[in-house]
């Protein structure tokens, strides 16, 4: 009994280890200073105009599902983002399309799909990824429709800042931004080698550091660094013991498994139920890729080799229907969102992204077979 619970625990400690090393400086920290940057730095027109209840529809909604493929996230780095743009007053609507779109439309992660588990595949990820984004947006909207009236509180907390905030050219924001970004982008390739990364963030670094000295004020600056403490008290506790939960499950799976393997014991005991492209078969693969928790690019192994899609194991069908769950959510993803704007709309949430994965992975499993 002792022996059992100590793999356990290691099984929880091994992941959460594995995560800390791979994720938190690379990904955590500069996405975290994106966020906090969105909420001191940018101005309220600048984030409703896209994202706000008064925004055009097409241009709100355009925007937030396909900006996945600019940033390689998975679904806890995307978290601050998404904080920092609901907090300054976007529209439940295209927040959650932007929270959904953003690590399920990877471009890398398409990319690496198309290239490990077929072309067809790939496709149908990527097309289905940006329609679920749409509709998972509309459908918040339609629900939640309290864009308006959060938008004119907003409004009228933050136009004194506003009115105060130093003036500078509008490309020197689209620089200090992109320079944000492009930090991410390196920090969190894995194609770029440790010395010439190291050197493109150094002076990447030194140039967000002249921007800062030149164009934005003191006050500003001290802003920037209390909103990105906040984002990070708030979601970094909740996100470290959920990583850690996650991988004690895979510890008690590792048990009852045939391999005796925490890395891959939910997948050998699941794999029975999961070569099929039946409804119960989708459904079941975007309920795991709802929990299981599943860095950007790794839901690609995890079909192909764990679950076994590359070896005939996983029917199609289920395979999409995970890939389209899994980058989006996680156990600790729904906790922090679940903290950000309220259990129902939380709820309601992951319901869409769990029903629109069955059916997006029933309808490609029933053309493909």
């Amino acid at each position: 009994m002792m022996y059992a619970i100590t793999g356990i625990l290691k099984a929880g400690m091994d992941t959460l280890m594995q995560y800390l090393s791979l994720h938190v400086l690379t990904c955590l920290v500069p996405a975290f200073f994106i966020a906090g940057a969105i909420a001191a730095l940018l101005s309220k027109e600048a984030i409703l105009k896209y994202f706000g209840a008064e925004a055009k529809k097409w241009l709100s909604y355009s925007v937030a599902s396909i900006s996945g493929t600019i940033l390689a996230v998975c679904s806890c780095t995307v978290l601050p983002m998404f904080a920092g743009i609901y907090k300054r007053g976007a529209g439940i609507g295209p927040a959650t399309a932007f929270l959904y779109s953003g690590p399920a439309i990877n471009l890398l992660a398409i990319v690496l799909t198309a290239s490990v588990l077929g072309r067809d595949i790939g496709i149908a990820r990527a097309v289905c990824a940006v329609l679920m984004s749409l509709v998972i947006g509309l459908s918040m909207a339609a629900l939640f429709e309290r864009g308006m009236k959060r938008n004119k509180i907003v409004a009228s907390v933050v136009a004194v800042r506003d009115d105060t905030t130093t003036e500078r050219p509008g490309y020197i924001t689209l620089l200090f931004f992109s320079l944000l970004v492009a930090i991410l982008l390196v920090g969190a390739s894995g194609l770029i080698s440790g010395i010439t990364k190291l050197t493109a963030i150094y002076f990447m670094t030194i140039g967000i550091a002249i921007i800062l000295i030149f164009y934005y004020s003191r006050e500003e600056v001290k802003e920037w660094g209390r909103e990105t403490w906040w984002l990070a008290k708030m979601i970094v506790p909740i996100l470290l013991v959920g990583v850690l939960v996650i991988g004690m499950i895979g510890g008690i799976a590792a048990i009852y498994a045939p391999s005796h393997d925490p890395q891959i014991a939910v997948g050998e005991i699941m794999k029975p139920y999961l070569g099929n492209n039946s409804f119960l078969s989708c459904f079941l693969s975007a309920i795991i890729g709802a929990i299981l928790y599943m860095p950007t690019l790794l839901e690609v192994p995890i079909v192909g080799n764990l679950f076994g899609y590359t070896t005939g194991q996983m029917a199609s069908g289920p395979a999409l229907s995970l890939l389209l769950a899994g980058p989006s959510l996680s156990l600790p993803n729904m906790i922090v969102i679940w903290r950000t704007i309220g259990w129902k709309r939380t709820s309601v949430y992951i319901a869409l992204v769990v029903l629109i994965s069955t059916l997006m992975g029933l309808i490609y499993g029933g053309i493909v077979g």
